[in-house]
């Protein structure tokens, strides 16, 4: 049993528990909450900013990142998070995904999106 719970804590999940992924009214498929989330939620990194051998940088989305689709009302934001403790010459930046205000189950989550002109 042990060893079951160790394998579980290790185990990589591409979404936090509280999201899924759904056919969108928005656009193709999204993110939508399948419990309650509380507002200042930080639900996990969606966007890295790593240094390519050409030292230009390049934007890189996680799973997390790659369904949150766009609104001019967003109820989450991509908020920068400090590098401290990456090597500078791979991860140079990251952000997450945090909820502006409590999402309802059911709810899609969307942010207003700045890395790509819409």
């Amino acid at each position: 049993m042990e060893k079951d719970k160790m394998s579980t804590q290790l185990m990589y999940r591409p979404l936090p528990d509280s999201v899924t992924i759904e056919q969108s009214g928005i656009n193709g498929l999204g993110l939508f909450a399948q419990k309650g989330i509380a507002q200042g939620t930080n639900l996990g990194i969606t966007h890295l900013e790593m240094a390519k051998l050409d030292n230009k940088q390049a934007i890189y989305r996680t799973p997390l990142g790659g369904f949150i689709n766009h609104s001019d009302s967003p109820n989450g934001v991509k908020v920068e998070l400090k590098t401290n403790g990456y090597d500078p010459s791979c991860v140079t930046k990251k952000w997450s995904l945090v909820t502006l205000r409590d999402i309802k189950k059911g709810e899609e989550l969307t942010v207003r999106y700045t890395f790509y002109n819409v």
